[in-house]
């Protein structure tokens, strides 16, 4: 594995107990039927879904970073295919939670236009790791 892909790998890990208290602070608040949060589906939902998308991608990096180094690629698209799922796991999450920041939001704010780029990021990177994988082979 290069110097790159493990100071990576180093940095998820110690930042996954960040999304693992994250979800236990989401656990209490739903638990505790928390004004604005427990009463308001829509929040409920996003919230959960931005930290389950968190630590979903979180755990994709961290896997794809044992394959890019063997891919085949320039460097701008080994970068990619190196950040873009931890980039996608701070983006998509944090449209979740940030277009629902008022506890009575009714529908999400334009914040949720982060889950898009994010996804950009994700698919470049699996694409860009998957084409430099295939080339690896010939």
């Amino acid at each position: 594995m290069s110097r790159e892909s493990r100071m990576l790998a180093g940095i998820l890990l110690v930042v996954l107990p960040s999304v693992m208290y994250g979800g236990l602070t989401i656990l209490t608040l739903l638990t505790a039927r928390a004004p604005g949060i427990a009463d308001n589906p829509l929040r409920h939902d996003l919230w959960r879904a931005g930290h389950a998308h968190a630590g979903v991608y979180l755990v994709l990096s961290l896997v794809m970073l044992q394959y890019v180094d063997q891919a085949v690629l320039p460097p701008f698209w080994k970068w990619l295919a190196r950040t873009g799922a931890p980039i996608a796991a701070i983006l998509i999450p944090a449209a979740f939670f940030l277009s629902v920041v008022s506890p009575d939001a009714t529908q999400p704010n334009g914040l949720m236009n982060l889950a898009y780029v994010g996804a950009v990021f994700l698919a470049a990177a699996v694409v860009s790791l998957g084409v430099g994988l295939i080339r690896a082979r010939a």
